[in-house]
């Protein structure tokens, strides 16, 4: 994977050149580990949100779909009527698509089904962390574990989870680190995850 050097020296990839808003998401976020339920729900959801658009929109958006969705709180999302749909329908500071609302409310349900029959959302996911390997010339869009997510996922009632999806949020939640090879924050991803604990 190409990668490119910034204002301040640092080797990073190629794809956050793009903006500085990909640079602070690529250099504090992707691929560093993540163990918090709220935040693990707040990335699958915003994933299911960018299917189809650029993760650039998503970021601009970000604090305004904190802001519709209660900071991604899947317990009062959970309770989200068909009134507060057409509410965020007319919300211009998110992606305003029907079908993607409410899998965000249908999901926020899901979880925590999933938060009592698992213990949380975390303890479920990294169960599928694949064994960590040097990194790859190009970035894939999915993998055996993403697709292996995406179906139990969907058995259990999930939405707008499909592999493509699910690999994508897994290298923002960082089980997966798909920085480059030679990406000066690759090192510090895989130090986070060092000392990270699994939650159980």
């Amino acid at each position: 994977m190409k990668t490119f050097v910034g204002s301040d020296g640092k080797r990073r990839c190629a794809w956050s050149s793009a903006t500085e808003e990909y640079i602070r998401y690529h250099d504090n976020e992707w691929g560093y580990p993540v163990g918090d339920d709220q935040r693990l729900f707040e990335k699958i959801c915003l994933e299911g949100f960018q299917s189809g658009l650029s993760w650039r929109t998503i970021l601009t958006k970000r604090e305004n779909f904190r802001k519709a969705f209660k900071q991604f709180d899947f317990n009062k999302v959970a309770k989200f009527t068909q009134g507060d749909v057409e509410q965020l329908l007319q919300n211009a500071g998110i992606i305003r698509h029907r079908g993607k609302i409410e899998a965000t409310i249908n999901n926020a349900k899901r979880a925590k089904e999933m938060r009592k029959q698992e213990g949380s959302l975390a303890a479920f996911f990294w169960a599928y962390e694949p064994e960590r390997k040097a990194a790859k010339a190009e970035v894939q869009s999915t993998s055996q574990e993403s697709i292996a997510i995406s179906k139990e996922l969907k058995k259990r009632g999930w939405n707008f989870v499909g592999p493509t999806t699910v690999y994508a949020f897994m290298q923002a939640m960082g089980l997966v680190n798909d920085h480059a090879a030679d990406c000066e924050f690759r090192i510090k991803a895989d130090n986070a995850r060092k000392k990270f604990k699994i939650p159980s």
